[in-house]
């Protein structure tokens, strides 16, 4: 007997109703597994709202950074062959990263540097590197965001960018704060050089077609054109301009369409944020990290991913970025995020839940006190514009009996 309670789970059908009605999500589904079976699978809304089309279970929609635990696992599928260790420079793998520089602590202009550690693999992992987003206040992402060094999905390749990012210096030293960064962009472009195969290669051979994902990929295929999702925006300017956020007064402003879409034939392989999916497959990844590694990883190696790899919680290390969750009450492993307290992260929610989200405001988490898999799909970026996910949370943690 499950412990989800069907008429509490039917709260969820209404709460998603209600942000379709309101013009915040165009469409929208949730699917929630509890013990490895199927307690729960809505849908709302339209992924095409100018062309009426449903939002459906096989809708293709972009899980930007719910790449990032995937490429986690790719590097720790690696780590467990012995090819290295978490404390590698990351310089070892690619030169580019041999001589780094990190802006001084109070520093106003960019070229105010001084010498500074190589980050290591676990920094790289743990967003205490010192790199950092376009996207985050300061100035080495100003330096970016003049440079399009995001990893966007398009024409540019990840390891001409990867050096074009080593060149910038670092926004603090590496493991003296926590913010959120390319990192896991640069440890996909460290699986290419360690395997000898394109992160894509990568991902199809070792992860994708062992656990079934027939239906994720970096760059749209033909056969998928007819369900991929729109994308949208609240924002008067660019969907990912957090640093100039202008409320556009059109909440559903539509800013990338399969008929224009860089997708189709994309280039960029970004193990931070370039993947496309369906939430069934990207159900059997999270199920493969609840029941302990369906044969990619050791089921001790992800306890070991899972817990927090930070000195406490997110909000201790002085964060001033872009985040996927809460700060407070949360710390980090690798590749998402782990409830250390819940109270302090104002959401309900399990001690030891991982998680993470994505730019289009997906979002999932793993419950391993009450065995849950729970994946939320839309595509309204920035993921900041609505409390959907913890209130989704609180919807779930509200139907236990």
């Amino acid at each position: 007997m499950g412990r989800l309670d069907p008429a509490r789970l039917d709260r969820i059908a209404t709460w998603m109703q209600s942000y379709v009605d309101r013009r915040r999500f165009p469409g929208c589904s949730v699917l929630i597994a509890e013990n490895g079976k199927e307690a729960y699978y809505h849908e709302a809304g339209m992924r095409d709202v100018d062309s009426g089309l449903p939002f459906r279970r096989d809708t293709v929609a972009r899980i930007y950074s719910m790449t990032k635990p995937i490429t986690s696992v790719a590097l720790m599928m690696l780590a467990e062959r012995g090819l290295f260790h978490l404390d590698t420079p990351v310089s070892e793998f690619i030169p580019a990263f041999g001589d780094m520089r990190c802006l001084r602590d109070g520093a106003t202009e960019a070229d105010d540097t001084e010498a500074c550690p190589t980050p290591t693999l676990h920094q790289l992992l743990t967003h205490t590197s010192g790199l950092s987003y376009p996207f985050n206040p300061g100035l080495v992402s100003r330096l970016m965001d003049a440079e399009g060094l995001m990893f966007a999905t398009g024409p540019d390749t990840l390891a001409p960018m990867v050096d074009r990012v080593a060149a910038l210096p670092l926004a603090f030293r590496p493991g003296s704060r926590w913010e959120y960064s390319v990192g896991i962009d640069v440890i996909g472009r460290v699986v290419e050089v360690v395997s000898g195969k394109s992160l894509a290669d990568f991902f199809e051979e070792e992860i994708f077609a062992p656990l079934g994902m027939k239906e994720t990929a970096f760059a749209l295929p033909q056969e998928m054109e007819d369900r991929f999702a729109a994308l949208y925006t609240p924002l008067a300017g660019s969907a990912f301009g957090l640093n100039e956020a202008k409320q556009g007064g059109e909440t559903l402003r539509m800013v990338d369409h399969v008929h224009r879409t860089p997708y189709r034939g994309s280039k960029m392989q970004s193990g931070g944020g370039g993947l496309v999916g369906t939430i069934d497959d990207y159900l059997k990844f999270t199920e493969m990290l609840r029941t302990g590694g369906a044969g990619l990883l050791s089921p001790a190696t992800l306890r070991f991913m899972m817990r927090n790899h930070l000195r406490g919680e997110i909000a201790s290390m002085g964060p001033a970025s872009f985040a996927e969750q809460p700060m407070e009450g949360m710390g980090f492993g690798l590749g998402g995020a782990v409830v250390l307290d819940p109270g302090r992260a104002r959401a309900p929610g399990s001690i030891g839940d991982f998680s993470w989200g994505g730019m289009a405001s997906t979002f999932f988490w793993i419950d391993p006190v009450f065995d849950l898999s729970v994946i939320f799909f839309t595509q309204l970026s920035p993921s900041s514009s609505y409390p959907a996910r913890p209130e989704l949370k609180a919807l779930v943690h509200g139907a236990l009996k």
